[in-house]
């Protein structure tokens, strides 16, 4: 190869297009995907306004067949370290050991009531129903929800979400993810999770909320009834958290917690296809989401695979020509934008409470995560649309 090459108008094109997502790479990165960790930063200096009162507050599980999980994570949610608070299990139907379960916990735990979805329910779907009567049974104005599945992450996430409830505020968002990252898809599955969720966190924080995700949120009972519920969209099976925090959410009434010690961790996934079917519905109720969110964040997805494709064709050329400009040009913009999105994503990480990095894998997820949802949304594609409307 020559030590020095001249550029031709090829290569100027080429090298052009891929500065030019370089840049529009980096404005996301900055200004969005770092959010979460200026967020933490501001919190640090005491720059936010919180509330010190700890109002009382109900805490909503939907609960079907999760026996195993009940028993071995509902006491962490039960001696939480808060003042006034009920927990309140709403059992689906479940044909296990659920009712047992929770009718022993219940002896040792004054402040957690269970009730039921009657059999033979058909007018909405049975999780949007077993939500609207466990809001109903609430007796407190703030509702915080999340799932069997899940663990917090200390006895102060109660105390950390409730810190949001200021007289302006009626909705707050929270951050979840696995709590095992060993094992290829296990892997994939943390950073598709960690990476939706510093998405919509992000644009939260930037005053643009879209959605939540039902694992760790908490809003108002009055908005609930304001809104008239999930009565928009009573023909989809799911669309109980994203879809309705979707509605109701601004810039004026959304806060977000992001401290390590509020974090939801969520057992593993029993199978792959559990997190597919979860995706997939997600990915469904989206296309009904009010906004220009969902268009800002499919940009920079287009964005981020053009300039891995731009990329190898400038290393290609480059090799095939033995132009080592262009090589090195190439290879500095991808090194450059790996440098920022490594530092980014491992301080978030970091802020979140993960105790991994994203170092050498962080290029392969990077490109494997458009690939993975765009593969899901052809196999959902040919699915029969009735899986995806009320039972």
């Amino acid at each position: 190869m020559n030590t020095i090459d001249l550029l031709n108008l090829t290569d100027i094109i080429i090298l052009s297009i891929a500065g030019f997502l370089f840049i529009i790479q980096l404005f996301y990165y900055i200004f969005l995907y770092n959010r979460i960790n200026k967020h933490n930063k501001a919190c640090d200096k005491a720059n936010m306004i919180y509330n010190d009162e700890q109002p009382p507050l109900s805490v909503i599980i939907c609960t079907h067949n999760d026996s195993h999980n009940l028993r071995k994570n509902l006491p962490y949610i039960l001696e939480q370290d808060y003042p006034n608070f009920e927990v309140i299990v709403i059992n689906d139907g479940s044909t296990d050991e659920s009712d047992d379960v929770l009718k022993l916990l219940s002896n040792q735990y004054p402040h957690l009531y269970h009730t039921f979805v009657p059999e033979g329910s058909r007018y909405l779907s049975r999780k949007k129903l077993a939500i609207t009567l466990g809001i109903k049974a609430s007796k407190n104005q703030w509702l915080v929800f999340t799932e069997p599945n899940c663990i917090p992450s200390s006895k102060s996430w109660l105390k950390l979400m409730a810190r949001n409830f200021t007289s302006d505020t009626q909705i707050v968002l929270g951050y979840s993810n696995c709590n095992n990252n060993s094992g290829w898809k296990n892997k994939r599955i943390v950073f598709d999770l960690f990476f939706s969720s510093i998405r919509f966190l992000g644009l939260a924080i930037a005053g643009k909320p879209y959605m939540g995700i039902g694992r760790n949120m908490a809003y108002q009972r009055s908005i609930f009834f304001e809104n008239k519920g999930y009565s928009k969209y009573l023909n989809l099976l799911r669309g109980e958290d994203d879809l309705f925090i979707n509605q109701i959410a601004s810039a004026s009434n959304t806060k977000v917690e992001t401290n390590a010690d509020a974090t939801m961790k969520i057992d593993s996934y029993e199978r792959y296809r559990d997190w597919e079917n979860e995706k997939a519905n997600y990915m469904i109720t989206s296309r009904f989401f009010k906004g220009n969110q969902r268009q800002l964040l499919g940009f920079e997805t287009f964005s981020r695979i053009l300039f891995y494709i731009i990329i190898i064709v400038c290393i290609t050329i480059g090799i095939m020509n033995k132009n080592i400009m262009v090589i090195g040009c190439a290879s500095f913009l991808f090194l450059v934008r790996y440098t920022i999105q490594a530092f980014i994503i491992n301080k978030t990480l970091k802020n979140l409470g993960h105790t991994f990095k994203y170092i050498t894998l962080l290029p392969v997820f990077d490109m494997v995560q458009p690939i993975q949802t765009l593969i899901l949304k052809i196999k959902f594609a040919f699915r029969n649309k009735k899986e995806y409307k009320r039972r």
